[in-house]
């Protein structure tokens, strides 16, 4: 693989009081998309998932890699980043991901292990205490975009998912740096986090 294929990566910074430990996630594909580090006694995974035509699998292999790694830890936990995912979200809390067509059938070339791994990080994580700070806040039936093709359709592909030790007070989007300020072709997510004690 052409390493120009691969130009993007993450970053963690912190204004905490102590050191940001960076901490491994094994067996992921691609390692320059997913950073995991401690800050201030919260472990934070930031994921810019690849796309679904990237080839190996990279898309599932990475999502069931951080899926793994949340769900074996402890403590106050967060995952936040472009996750390309979903296709769709509906009323109800469902969604289908981009295993799936337009119309919510199962692509045969993707198939299950394809949907399970996309739907592992924004929904799979629920019997392990996360949930999406986002829809926490908003619901279901708000339908927001976070990224948007040049007509206007769009999908909502940047989340946070946080464990249940994180409380959350604000979380949206932040689109005028999309739209107005051009900084990139996705709108920033900000939120303001706390730790239940």
């Amino acid at each position: 693989m052409r390493e120009s294929s691969r130009p993007l990566g993450v970053l963690i910074a912190a204004r905490a009081p102590g050191p940001v430990q960076p901490l491994p996630v094994a067996d992921v594909p691609w390692p320059e998309r997913v950073l995991a580090a401690r800050v201030d006694g919260v472990e934070a995974v930031n994921v810019h998932s690849p796309i679904s035509p990237k080839p190996g699998l990279a898309k599932v292999r990475t999502h069931e890699a951080v899926f793994r790694h949340l769900a074996a830890g402890t403590g106050p936990r967060l995952v936040c980043g472009d996750l390309n995912t979903p296709r769709r979200e509906h009323p109800d809390g469902t969604v289908w991901t981009f295993a799936r067509t337009r119309t919510g059938v199962l692509r045969p070339e993707r198939g299950e292990r394809w949907d399970a791994a996309e739907t592992g990080l924004i929904r799979g994580l629920s019997p392990h205490g996360f949930r999406d700070a986002f829809r926490e806040l908003h619901g279901h039936a708000v339908k927001e975009r976070s990224w948007t093709w040049p007509n206007g359709g769009g999908y909502r592909l940047d989340h946070l998912i946080v464990s249940a030790e994180i409380t959350v007070g604000e979380c949206g989007y932040l689109h005028e740096w999309r739209t107005e300020l051009k900084l990139s072709d996705h709108s920033p997510l900000r939120a303001e986090l706390g730790i239940a004690r």
